[in-house]
Formats: structure tokens, C-alpha cells, sequence
């Protein structure tokens, strides 16, 4: 459990972010990938002209989607949606941190930049959750769905 003082620390934005994670809140966000698109549309993604030294690697590393690769070097152990996420919730009796992102949101550059590169957000992600990544634009009947649950528990989706 994180303790109070160590919270007071963090920035107020950051400090919520946590309170949320530990009360287990399924957080849905929207994360973009245009510098994968970029890197794609160079021809210079996953080849020998790519020669950085990743810390982290996730297993989004093998996704299509220009979105879920802007995160396979997160240190978020993010898994994409199917059978092998909700396996490891079940058997690890883990609740699901879902995020629901695409490519040209720019809350979504935020949130990858302020939570989802910073490895103290990801250790009580991977400690406390499964962590699964959705591109909305792969799997639109995923995020209408998620979407039609926040309106009818909000009465809004912003």
C-alpha cells in the first residue's frame, strides 16, 4: 500500500492518478502513436537503421497497430486485449487497467509522457493490475462499449 506521506510528494495531477490505481478505478485513456507512424512511414521502424537500446520491452512489441507500438517500450507491462490478459487477471486475482487510446489524441502523448514512461506509475501498475491496451480504431466495438457504460454511470463520456 502506498503511504500517505510519499503521495503528498507527488504532484497533485500524479497524486490523483494513484489514488485511482489503488482504489482499483478502471481508467480508460486515449493514448496516440504518431511517432510510430512517422518512424513506419520513414521505413525505419523494427530494421537495422533502428538501432536504440530500449530499456523496456512489453509484449505490444509484436502488435500491427502504430498505436499499441507507441507503448512497447513502456515500462508498463501492457498486454493487448484477449485470452492472455484476462487469464492472468483471473489467475493472479488482479483487477483490469484498461486503456482505450488512438492515434492523434493529445491527452493520450500526456498521459504516455507523464504515467506510462515513468517506471514509479508502472510498478503499481504491474504490481497491482493487468494492464491492457486497446487501439480504438482496431477494435471499435470495444471502445463503444466501454464508452456506453461511462455515459450511462456519468452522463458523460469527456
Amino acid at each position: 500500500m502506498i503511504q500517505r506521506s510519499s503521495i503528498h510528494k507527488l504532484t497533485s495531477r500524479r497524486a490523483q492518478f494513484i489514488q485511482l490505481l489503488v482504489r482499483g478505478v478502471i481508467f480508460l485513456s486515449l493514448v496516440p502513436a504518431a511517432a510510430v507512424a512517422a518512424e513506419q512511414s520513414r521505413g525505419t521502424a523494427g530494421t537495422q537503421a533502428d538501432k536504440t537500446i530500449h530499456r523496456y520491452t512489453n509484449r505490444l512489441i509484436h502488435a500491427k497497430s502504430p498505436y499499441l507500438l507507441l507503448h512497447a517500450r513502456n515500462p508498463v507491462d501492457w498486454y493487448p486485449w484477449g485470452d492472455e490478459a484476462f487469464e492472468k487477471a483471473r489467475k493472479e486475482n488482479k483487477p483490469i487497467f484498461l486503456s482505450i487510446g488512438y492515434f492523434t489524441c493529445h491527452w493520450c502523448h500526456v498521459m504516455e509522457k507523464e504515467s506510462y514512461s515513468d517506471p514509479s506509475v508502472a510498478a503499481i501498475l504491474n504490481k497491482s493490475f493487468v494492464s491492457i491496451k486497446v487501439d480504438r480504431e482496431e477494435r471499435p466495438d470495444i471502445d463503444r462499449l466501454y464508452i456506453a457504460y461511462v455515459e450511462a454511470t456519468t452522463k458523460s463520456a469527456k
